[in-house]
């Protein structure tokens, strides 16, 4: 059997200022196994007969897996070296719908991931009413919001900040805030 996924490149990132090579590159060897479980993961449930233990096993865990991958992705894909604040537009305007104004989205975000324990936040959009969330997901495969879109993933495990910041997490939700790619996160809105 072959790989269906390959990992993606994001050595491009290396050089963000807020986050070193050492963290970058232990962050992109960690997405890298992400991508081989999830390639060994679908390998393997092609082998398995269905309504076996090993086959609901091995399904309940390609959730956890294909979610690192993806989530992963969104995450290093929302980040630059040439971030600059989010311009005027649907997005932004949409913010100030639900939020009342970005400062109060930017404040609500950074206080969910400034939440104890493991995670992600991210700013959803319902692709039915179009309105936006932004929430705590838990490990990698509790608390999506079924029918929306990922807008802007954050991740707040400890391998995300630790190396560079310790136990100071709202140094480097600071520092991701800088970091952002708006250019990309409104792509995704636009869809």
């Amino acid at each position: 059997m072959s790989d269906i996924y390959t990992a993606k490149e994001y050595t491009h990132l290396l050089g963000l200022e807020g986050f070193s090579d050492t963290l970058l590159t232990n962050h992109f060897t960690l997405y890298g196994g992400y991508v081989k479980n999830t390639n060994a993961l679908a390998n393997l449930l092609e082998t398995k007969e269905l309504g076996t233990p090993e086959y609901a096993e091995l399904t309940r865990r390609f959730g956890w897996e294909w979610n690192g991958m993806r989530l992963h992705e969104l995450y290093f894909e929302n980040l630059s070296k040439e971030a600059d604040a989010l311009g005027d537009g649907s997005l932004k305007e949409k913010i100030e719908t639900v939020y009342g104004n970005f400062e109060n989205w930017k404040k609500k975000f950074a206080s969910i991931g400034a939440m104890r324990g493991i995670g992600w936040v991210v700013l959803y959009q319902d692709v039915i009413s179009g309105s936006l969330f932004s929430t705590w997901i838990n490990e990698h495969d509790m608390g999506h919001l079924a029918g929306c879109t990922p807008l802007l993933v954050m991740d707040v495990f400890e391998h995300a900040y630790m190396t560079d910041y310790g136990i100071k997490k709202a140094d480097y939700i600071e520092t991701f805030f800088r970091s952002i790619d708006w250019t990309v996160v409104e792509k995704r809105f636009a869809q």
